[in-house]
């Protein structure tokens, strides 16, 4: 598929702003929706609409179809050892949620360990400092250096013998940076650890196999891969899922009930509690359908990069020699401009982009800034849409100055 296919697929990238084209550069918070994905939504809320699993209907029975072929597909995508590891959230917020409060029931205790990367996001940083509050547990830092890298040669040294999670992004939402997730991995099953990754980004950017990555539990969005808002994916290897307590207690998560006690329903149907996202978790499939024919965008990643690194007064953070381990996310500072302002001039000329802390508020402090201005790309940005970008930028940073 070319890129201009690609483009057309997306009927948001036809509207304009301020009377000028839309140059969409905010996809690490929210990828566009392609028609593909809104033709499913429409479909099943027009057609198909009906609780899961549960009724024996024709309706029922179409829309369940379409519920668990969405989890096939996943599984298929990421190369579960079985589609029962894959439970469906609202998001990787829920996800990483529900990892944290019922792995920390079942494996963690008073004074055990959790290291957690200093670049995560506040979801991959805020459940287990509740977790580690509510067990007693101790919350450990493996630092980032002056490039914005994890620091994993530090990770041996860091882990004690009470140390039980590892918790860490496939790539980080501020610095673009591709963590070494299988180097990770085998540092902590050395040590007994479990390894959780926030796949958010990474499942965007990234060729994700779970085998491969060697992890133990991979959590993602949908809304940030083209699919529907509220829908994500905890995957998990089977043998942990099974040991872990369901977070949410309620319909569709038991086997049997009565007064005095209830018994759970096999995976992963344990952890999906509720009515859950009838017409949002099908458009997962047509979204991952796509993804596999997008077209390369290293070109316009090479642009940006060298552009804004060659940029007087911009602090470019996330710098590695080796664009390979970057993806096309980045966040930089700009001498004497309020990123927020920064924002609001672009916006004007057509190009939305992320400005504040982008939900990393610990890792601004580790860098000494308040918020940073972000422009992600996405396969269908164009060469065209990243000149306009640098251009607009500089304009907008003579205004300021």
């Amino acid at each position: 598929m070319t890129q201009q296919e690609l483009r057309g697929l997306f009927p948001q990238l036809k509207r304009t702003v301020y009377g000028k084209p839309l140059v969409y550069l905010d996809n690490a918070a929210t990828s566009l929706r392609p028609q593909p994905v809104i033709d499913c939504w429409n479909d099943i809320s027009a057609n198909r609409t009906a609780n899961l699993h549960r009724a024996v209907h024709l309706v029922a029975t179409e829309a369940t179809e379409a519920y668990e072929q969405a989890r096939a597909d996943v599984a298929k995508f990421i190369n579960a050892s079985d589609n029962q590891e894959v439970v469906f959230t609202s998001g990787a917020t829920h996800a990483l949620n529900v990892i944290a409060f019922s792995l920390g029931e079942a494996i963690v205790g008073s004074g055990d360990e959790i290291i957690v990367g200093e670049a995560e996001h506040h979801s991959n940083l805020v459940p287990w400092q509740m977790l580690c509050a509510r067990k007693g547990a101790v919350l450990k830092r493996l630092q980032v250096d002056d490039s914005g890298r994890l620091k994993v040669e530090d990770l041996p040294s860091l882990i004690g013998p009470h140390t039980k999670i590892v918790a860490i992004a496939h790539v980080s939402n501020v610095l673009g940076l591709v963590n070494p997730v299988s180097e990770v991995a085998d540092i902590c099953h050395r040590h007994g650890c479990v390894l959780v990754v926030d796949g958010a980004q990474g499942i965007v950017h990234q060729k994700v196999d779970v085998q491969v990555l060697g992890c133990d539990f991979y959590a993602f969005s949908g809304h940030k891969m083209y699919a529907a808002p509220g829908t994500g994916v905890l995957w998990g290897r089977k043998a942990l899922l099974e040991q872990m307590p369901p977070m949410f207690g309620g319909g569709e998560m038991i086997e049997s009930v009565s007064w005095e006690s209830s018994t759970y329903a096999p995976l992963p149907r344990k952890f999906e509690a509720g009515t859950q996202n009838i017409s949002g978790t099908p458009t997962l499939s047509p979204a991952i359908a796509l993804m596999g024919q997008m077209p390369e965008c290293e070109d316009v990643k090479e642009f940006v990069y060298s552009s804004l690194l060659a940029e007087s007064g911009v602090r470019l953070f996330g710098t590695t020699p080796d664009l390979g381990k970057k993806v096309p996310v980045f966040s930089f500072a700009v001498d004497g401009a309020h990123h927020e302002d920064l924002a609001l001039i672009l916006d004007k000329m057509g190009i939305a982009v992320r400005s504040g802390q982008m939900c990393a508020e610990p890792l601004m402090d580790r860098f000494g800034v308040t918020g940073l201005l972000r422009a992600s790309f996405a396969p269908y940005n164009t060469l065209q849409d990243a000149e306009y970008f640098i251009s607009s930028l500089r304009k907008s940073i003579k205004m300021l100055q």
